[in-house]
């Protein structure tokens, strides 16, 4: 999760060690990711409301594979530009990242522990 209370903004990191762009994943791993991908937002979109899923990998200042996952709302701070230097981050008061780290981890359920047996065993 992004440390940035203004928008539900989480990434998928694939555990693959030097892999910088979807392209260099094996086929299987291109499959896994697109899967986690769409699972991840299809959960996100109606625990927070949104109105458009902004998914982009981007890797311009951390190079590993990386994928940003933010649910945007028409009255969010940056609509409808991109969220990128927009407006400074607001990061989450200490209670408040709990409680969303709680309620996402609620929502993945099993998935989120099965991604994770799953990527370990490979």
């Amino acid at each position: 999760m992004i440390n940035d209370a203004q928008y539900p903004w989480f990434l998928l990191v694939p555990r693959r060690a030097g892999i910088r762009e979807i392209y260099e994943l094996d086929t299987a791993d291109q499959i896994q990711l697109q899967q986690e991908s769409v699972y991840l937002g299809r959960r996100l979109m109606p625990l927070f409301g949104g109105n458009k899923l902004n998914v982009a990998a981007l890797g311009n200042v951390v190079p590993q594979l990386h994928v940003h996952h933010i649910v945007r709302k028409t009255d969010d701070a940056a609509w409808p530009a991109p969220v990128w230097g927009r407006a400074p981050a607001k990061p989450y008061a200490l209670h408040a990242q709990a409680e969303r780290i709680a309620l996402v981890r609620a929502a993945l359920g099993d998935w989120l522990r099965d991604a994770s047996d799953s990527s370990n065993a490979r």
